[in-house]
């Protein structure tokens, strides 16, 4: 069983103290900020008040970027939700900062706020919660490699593990301290690490080991000077050495020991608490050892100071030892009192061992109630036997569901990395199928506009090829008409003009008759040269033959493969030769496209192709007697898509007209 007659040495320095911030921007909000921290922080304002200060300083700063100075400023909130008492909000405010801290991998602030929580959890001796969140702060000081304050951690632990009786672990622990103390200075720390190794295996009763830690201690604090006094570690580890010696019955040695511990100064200014101890372990072992010379005063002494400080379990363990002094004077009433008292205490504040010290006492000094006593004595010792069976290597259970939990976040987050990646592949993946189908069309698109414009060069140089065997034609012909004129005409002009000059000669009645019948064969070189002159007027305005030609032998090109009738109506007023090939070409590429859908989609039996000059423009109306369609609900594809971009490039427009069963008109306007 722990023995509560010792000291094991640790500070936990709340943190629930203001911090002076160098203020280096002076504006209204951050002066405003101070004002409220300030008046949050003052004892003087009502607490009200305080509140509503530390709440408008969160409202300004929720505000802020997750930044350093936004991460002080929270913990100074934290700071003044813990001076008032506010220990629920001061654990939100705390929760906020590592939240903040893990998000800016902020180690520092992380350390600190983990510590705030250490705070939190030892106003309520909640050690199990202490141990989780120093183990986080240990984990965090070993990845940093800063052995100084890994040292401090270590003790700590130490000390916790003491507590729950995990001694194994608190070995471990202290020795892993002092391995690293070897590397660095650090007295107050090597103090506390051979003074909690000498209780521990002085409770274990290894006497000779805890001796010598105990004797290391001594020689640290004999040695370094630098200790600050008011630490009283001399006076701590000498109550220890006495609490040692009582237990090897070496009541005189003890004696000795807390004679020299009440000798040290200052000691009843610094630390009153250790005081206190110290007196009831000189009490006590002056009872055991029959000197009565000054008690109970001792236990007396003990019990005013340790009631005034309010440290219950001293104040049990004194009551327990006044009972036992006055059951030796056999005093049975205040016997029963103290220890009473003792057990009442202990119950009203759940402290279960201090319970069963007191109940151990009742049943010597109540032997009425002894049965009764000795059957809850038996029910909390049972209850207790098994809280400890569970709460066996409970730290070592801590520690390893902590770094199981540490581990199954980092796989959530490399497995969340994973995700990222696969669903950035798959991005990109989308994003090249894209680039080359897009490439692809493209491709398309083009190699379509290069044989669209291969297509366009070779009607341009089929229409070329027509105008000049319409010129050859033409030449064919002059040559034919020049010949019928020398050969013919002028032959005869010639013979008519010999045989009318005799009337140079003679003038004769029958010489006129004669070259009368001359003068009708005039006549009829004159029908004939108007014969000639209409042939050659009608070869003039043939010049429409070349794309109207072109127009008909596509008619006779898909009279060949379909069941259409054509019938063409051209106006023979245009002038063709003033349209550019372009528009040549475009008009022939429309009337193209609208002969194939209508091959195609209108099941029609006749087709008719109006051209006619209508003022400064040329009509061109497509007329079928097919199936027609609506053309509302008609799905615009690429050939009508075309026909509307090259009638545009024409600057012309285009209207398509249909119903279902009353065939498809197209009209086509250009300006010319």
């Amino acid at each position: 069983m722990k023995n509560l007659s010792i000291i094991s040495v640790f500070f936990f320095f709340f943190l629930g103290c203001d911090r002076p911030i160098k203020k280096t921007i002076s504006s209204h909000k951050a002066d405003s900020l101070a004002y409220f921290f300030e008046k949050a922080n003052n004892d003087s304002v009502a607490y009200e008040k305080r509140q509503l200060y530390t709440k408008k300083a969160i409202t300004i700063i929720s505000k802020d970027k997750n930044d350093s100075m936004n991460r002080v400023n929270y913990f100074k909130v934290a700071n003044r939700y813990y001076n008032m008492g506010d220990f629920e909000d001061y654990k939100n405010i705390t929760q906020t900062i590592v939240e903040k801290s893990i998000t800016s991998k902020d180690t520092l602030s992380l350390i600190k706020a983990y510590k705030y929580m250490v705070d939190y959890y030892a106003k309520d001796s909640n050690f199990d919660s202490i141990y989780y969140y120093n183990y986080k702060v240990e984990k965090l000081y070993r990845n940093l490699e800063d052995d100084q304050n890994l040292a401090l951690i270590l003790v700590r632990k130490a000390i916790l593990q003491h507590h729950e009786s995990d001694y194994l672990g608190c070995e471990i622990s202290a020795y892993e301290a002092l391995k690293i103390l070897k590397r660095i200075k650090n007295s107050e720390l090597s103090f506390q690490s051979n003074n909690i190794l000498g209780i521990v295996y002085g409770e274990l009763e290894e006497y000779k080991l805890s001796n010598a830690y105990y004797n290391v201690a001594l020689k640290i604090i004999n040695e370094d000077k630098s200790i600050p006094p008011n630490y009283q570690f001399k006076a701590t580890v000498l109550n220890n050495l006495g609490v040692l010696y009582r237990e090897q019955n070496r009541n005189k040695d003890a004696i000795q020991v807390f004679n020299l511990a009440l000798n040290e100064k200052n000691l009843y200014s610094d630390r009153p608490n250790t005081v206190a101890l110290i007196k009831d372990n000189l009490g006590y072992s002056k009872f055991k050892l029959g000197e009565h010379d000054q008690l109970p005063n001792l236990f007396f002494e003990a019990l005013k100071i340790n009631d005034s400080l309010r440290i219950i379990p001293c104040v049990i363990l004194n009551n327990i030892h006044l009972s036992e002094y006055y059951v030796f004077k056999k005093d049975t009433l205040s016997a029963v009192k103290y220890a009473n008292e003792a057990y009442v205490l202990a119950k009203e504040n759940n402290l279960k061992r201090d319970v069963l010290l007191s109940l151990e006492q009742l049943v010597q000094v109540d032997p009425k109630q002894a049965s009764k006593y000795s059957k809850e004595h038996f029910r909390i010792n049972d209850s207790i036997l098994t809280a400890d069976q569970k709460n066996r290597n409970k730290f070592a259970r801590i520690e390893f569901e902590t770094d199981e939990l540490a581990l199954e976040k980092d796989k959530l987050s490399e497995h969340k990395r994973v995700l990222i990646f696969i669903a950035v592949g798959i991005l990109l993946l989308a994003v090249v199928v894209f680039i080359i189908r897009f490439q692809i069309t493209k491709n398309k698109e083009l190699k379509l506009l290069q044989q669209q414009q291969n297509a366009n060069e070779e009607i341009y140089q089929l229409m070329l090829d027509q105008q000049q065997k319409i010129e050859e034609g033409k030449q064919l012909e002059k040559k034919r008409i020049s010949r019928e004129l020398h050969d013919g005409i002028m032959g005869r002009l010639s013979s008519i003009r010999l045989n009318l000059f005799i009337l140079n000669k003679k003038t004769d009645p029958e010489t006129i008759t004669k070259c009368l019948e001359h003068i009708d064969e005039i006549q009829n070189i004159e029908k004939e040269i108007k014969t000639i002159a209409y042939d050659l007027e009608k070869n003039v305005f043939s010049d429409t033959i070349g794309f109207i030609t072109i127009v008909k032998n596509l008619f006779k090109s898909m009279e060949e493969h379909s069941n259409l009738g054509f019938h063409l109506d051209v106006d023979e007023t245009i002038e063709w030769e003033t349209l550019n090939g372009n528009t040549k070409i475009n008009l022939y590429r429309v009337l193209q496209e609208s002969l194939h859908n209508i091959n195609k989609y209108a099941n029609a039996k006749n087709v008719s192709l109006r051209i006619h000059k209508i003022g400064n423009a040329i009509s061109l109306a497509i007329e079928d007697d097919g199936i027609g369609f609506n053309v509302q609900k008609i799905k615009k594809g690429l050939g009508l898509t075309n026909m509307e971009e090259r009638t545009k490039e024409m600057n012309g427009k285009i209207k398509i007209s249909s119903e279902e069963g009353g065939g498809t008109k197209i009209n086509l306007i250009i300006p010319v």
